[in-house]
C-alpha cells in the first residue's frame, strides 16, 4: 500500500511540475486520459489489499439461540400461573408457566389404583394357578371313580345282574370327567400364561400399569414449565385462564438463551479466501454509536441455501442470472470479547471488518473507515 501512495504522489508532483510549474508541456485531454487511467489502476491496489487483508461486512447482526416454550401436555390444560416477567433474566430450572394440576392429579391416583390392583391379580392368578392343580387332581379322582363305576356296572349288565341303565349312566360320567379334565387343564393353562407372562422379571399387566403412571406422572409434572437454561422471554403474551397443551408445534412463548450468543456477518465469497477462525475482528454496532468491539473469527459458513436441492420428481431448470443482481454470500460467526455478552441483545445490527493481516498498512484504511461508519451513527439515520 505504501508503493501506491508513493506512486501517486510521485506522478502528482511531476504532473505538477512540468504542467504547471514550468509548463514544459500543455495539459492536454490526451494527457488528462492518461492521468486518469494511471491513478484508476494504482487504485486497484487499494481495493484489492482491503477486499484479502481487511474483508467488509456491511450487514452484520447478534444471533442468541431461542428455545421455544411448547406445553408437553396429552390434552387441552389450563394456565393458572405464570410465574415470569418479560425481559427479566431467570436461571436454568426457575418455574416459568404453572398449568392446571388437578386432572393429572386425579389421573396419577386412578393409574395408582389400577398399579396395586394389578399387582393384587398376580397374586390371584398365582393362587388360580393352584386351586386349578387342585381340581385337576379331584377331576382326576372322580374320574377313576366313575370308570370303576362304569366297569362294575357293565359287569353286572352283562350277568343280568344290573340295569344297563346304571352301566350306560357312568359310561356317560367317564367322558363329562374326561371333558372336565380338559377344559381345567386349558384353564390351567392359561392362568399359568398369565402368571408367567413377564418383562425383566415384572408381571406384564402389572408393567403395562407402571409404565402408565410413570407416563402420567411425567404429564403432571410438566404442568410446570421451567427454564431450560438462563436466559429470557420476550413479548410474554401467555395470561392466567389461557388454554394450551392440545397442539404439541404451538409454542406458548420464545425463550432467548444467554449462553453462545454470536455476531453473525455477510462477506462476499472471494473476500474469504485469506479469512481463518481466531483472526482478530472489529466490529460498529448501531445500538453503539461512536464505539468499536473487538473480537475474533468463531467459524465461516461455508454454504448457503443456494447450493441445496431439495429430492424431488421435477428435474433442475437453470436459468441465467443478471450480473446487476448481487451474488450470493456467506456467512463468519464472530465472538465479541468482554464477559458481560448482555450488553449485545438479539437482533443488534451492524458492520464488521476482519483483518487476515493485522500487520498490514491497509488494516489503517479500514480501521479509518469503520469508525467513520460507528461515528456517523450519532446523526443518522436523520429521525429526529
Amino acid at each position: 500500500m505504501l508503493l501506491g501512495f508513493v506512486l501517486i504522489f510521485a506522478y502528482a508532483f511531476i504532473v505538477w511540475l512540468v504542467f504547471f510549474k514550468y509548463r514544459w508541456l500543455k495539459f492536454t485531454i490526451a494527457w488528462g486520459f492518461f492521468s486518469a487511467f494511471f491513478v484508476i489502476h494504482l487504485g486497484i491496489i487499494f481495493l484489492l489489499g482491503l477486499r484479502y487483508v481487511a474483508p467488509y461486512a456491511t450487514e452484520a447482526r447478534m444471533i442468541q439461540h431461542t428455545i421455544q416454550i411448547v406445553p408437553r401436555l396429552p390434552e387441552p390444560t389450563l394456565v393458572t400461573a405464570v410465574l415470569v416477567q418479560p425481559n427479566v433474566r431467570v436461571k436454568k430450572g426457575q418455574p416459568l408457566f404453572q398449568f392446571d394440576r388437578r386432572p393429572y392429579e386425579y389421573k396419577v391416583q386412578q393409574l395408582q389404583a389400577q398399579l396395586a390392583s394389578a399387582k393384587q391379580g398376580v397374586l390371584v392368578l398365582r393362587a388360580d394357578t393352584q386351586a386349578g392343580n387342585d381340581g385337576i387332581a379331584k377331576l382326576k379322582a372322580d374320574l377313576e371313580y366313575a370308570k370303576y363305576q362304569a366297569k362294575t356296572a357293565t359287569g353286572l349288565a352283562k350277568r343280568g345282574a344290573g340295569p344297563e341303565e346304571d352301566a350306560q349312566k357312568w359310561t356317560a360320567q367317564v367322558a363329562a370327567n374326561e371333558a372336565a379334565i380338559r377344559e381345567a387343564q386349558a384353564d390351567e393353562t392359561t392362568a399359568e400364561l398369565k402368571y408367567n407372562s413377564e418383562i425383566n422379571g415384572v408381571n406384564t399387566s402389572v408393567a403395562e400399569a407402571e409404565a402408565a403412571l410413570k407416563q402420567e406422572i411425567y404429564y403432571l409434572d410438566n404442568t410446570l414449565i421451567v427454564a431450560p437454561e438462563d436466559g429470557y422471554i420476550l413479548n410474554l403474551q401467555v395470561r392466567p385462564g389461557m388454554v394450551a397443551g392440545d397442539i404439541r408445534f404451538g409454542a406458548i412463548a420464545s425463550f432467548v438463551a444467554d449462553a453462545d450468543r454470536y455476531l453473525l456477518a455477510n462477506f462476499f465469497q472471494e473476500n474469504l479466501k485469506y479469512v481463518k477462525p481466531g483472526q482478530p475482528v472489529e466490529a460498529a454496532l448501531d445500538l453503539y454509536p461512536g464505539q468499536i468491539f473487538t473480537g475474533k473469527v468463531d467459524a465461516i459458513w461455508q454454504g448457503s441455501g443456494a447450493g441445496q436441492m431439495l429430492p424431488s420428481g421435477t428435474l433442475p431448470s437453470f436459468n441465467y442470472v443478471p450480473t446487476e443482481i448481487p451474488q450470493g454470500q456467506f456467512a463468519v460467526a464472530i465472538r465479541l470479547d468482554g464477559l458481560d455478552q448482555s450488553r449485545f441483545p438479539i437482533g443488534t445490527q451492524g458492520r464488521a471488518a476482519i483483518y487476515t493481516n493485522p500487520h498490514s498498512a491497509f488494516v489503517v484504511l479500514r480501521k479509518i473507515g469503520i469508525r467513520g461508519y460507528t461515528w456517523l451513527n450519532f446523526i443518522y439515520p436523520f429521525s429526529g
